[in-house]
């Protein structure tokens, strides 16, 4: 598996998990999702996750695998968070 696709299917399981969480979704979208979408949100972050973990270990084995995973999802956790920082101060500024 290449490196790029793990860590952009890393990125978007984290994505999606923020996008689950209720002060996010207010401060993203200005409302709280559906019960349903906020499910399904969850349930695609975490099959994301899963589906990296699982195609990590089965090509590199549990030692490697999951070094390189646990890696990978810090990368892309913090990645989300700096996005998220960044929106906060400078993507949501009300006009003057």
């Amino acid at each position: 598996m290449n490196q790029a696709l793990a860590f952009a299917l890393c990125l978007v399981g984290f994505a999606a998990l923020v996008l689950a969480t209720r002060r996010q979704q207010r401060e993203l979208v200005g409302r709280p999702l559906a019960p349903a979408a906020t499910r399904l949100l969850r349930a695609a972050g975490g099959a994301a996750l899963l589906i990296v973990l699982g195609l990590l270990v089965g090509r590199q084995g549990w030692g490697l695998g999951l070094v390189m995973f646990s890696g990978l999802t810090t990368l892309a956790a913090s990645v989300v968070y700096c996005a998220l920082i960044g929106y906060a101060r400078f993507g949501a500024r009300e006009p003057r």
